[in-house]
């Protein structure tokens, strides 16, 4: 996405443009799934010195107005991505941790039904799917032999 679009994007959700906002959308962009530690080291890389508490800062921000969306899996830091809104799943390697997106399984949002709302208005569900990638997999399969 180019810088511009960037720009437009954050104007759009009422954001004013700054090189830090630029550099986060730009590094998750390339690299989704990112937890913060990650994101601040390629923004400085861009851009010059910039605090950690600062990418939290701009990674807060824009999940407020719904550019970022945050998840964690089980026994890992948070991670962010652009996609955000649409209610998709992850599935995670067990081995490595890579991450890759899953749409959602059945139907729309919530796209799953709990048995039992205790009076709540269910507005997202969020699945995380486990396995091993194809390389772990194979590596996996090599040992074995």
């Amino acid at each position: 996405m180019p810088v511009r679009d960037q720009a437009e994007r954050l104007r759009n959700a009422s954001l004013r443009v700054t090189a830090q906002r630029t550099a986060v959308l730009h590094v998750l962009e390339r690299h989704p799934h990112s937890d913060a530690g990650f994101i601040a080291r390629a923004v400085r890389e861009e851009i010059g010195p910039v605090s950690l508490q600062a990418v939290y800062d701009v990674l807060a921000a824009l999940g407020e107005v719904g550019l970022v969306r945050r998840f964690q899996p089980a026994g890992s830091s948070g991670l962010f991505e652009l996609r955000a809104g649409d209610n998709h799943h992850h599935v995670v390697c067990r081995a490595c941790g890579a991450v890759a997106d899953v749409d959602c399984a059945v139907g729309g949002q919530p796209c799953l039904t709990p048995s039992d709302t205790h009076g709540f208005a269910v507005q997202e569900a969020e699945v995380i799917f486990w396995g091993l990638c194809l390389s772990c997999a194979d590596s996996s399969a090599d040992d074995a032999t």
